[in-house]
């Protein structure tokens, strides 16, 4: 019986540890890997947007960024954990900020993350 509540208990510990920071299956472009795309002035737009949903910023920021960031219309990301906010600059020729916010809602299957506010 204890072996069955310590094994148990390790694995609740473990899902706490590590939920946060599930990964999606894709092994390049991480963030740090891609460079900023060149975007021309007349074409580009910065737009930000408050995400809610996030719980830390390994897995859900930082997945959130890399989702963007592989986009092909997106020239720079970032997703800051602290502010819940996501900073998008991107060509309006190739995305809006309905493909935009489409992106994030569906990061991870979807249902973990909802743009609650477009801020620009």
């Amino acid at each position: 019986m204890k072996n069955t509540i310590n094994i148990g208990l390790v694995l609740v510990i473990c899902l706490l540890i590590f939920g946060c920071a599930k990964k999606e299956e894709s092994k390049s472009n991480t963030p740090k890997d891609v460079a900023k795309k060149e975007i021309s002035i007349e074409n580009k737009k910065t737009s930000s947007f408050e995400i809610d949903g996030m719980t830390c910023a390994v897995g859900c920021a930082a997945t959130i960024e890399k989702k963007l960031v592989n986009l092909d219309g997106v020239g720079e990301a970032k997703v800051d954990f602290e502010t819940k906010t996501a900073t998008i600059v991107y060509d309006k020729t190739k995305e809006s900020q309905e493909s935009l916010i489409n992106t994030i809602e569906n990061v991870a299957g979807g249902g973990l993350y909802k743009v609650s506010k477009i801020i620009n």
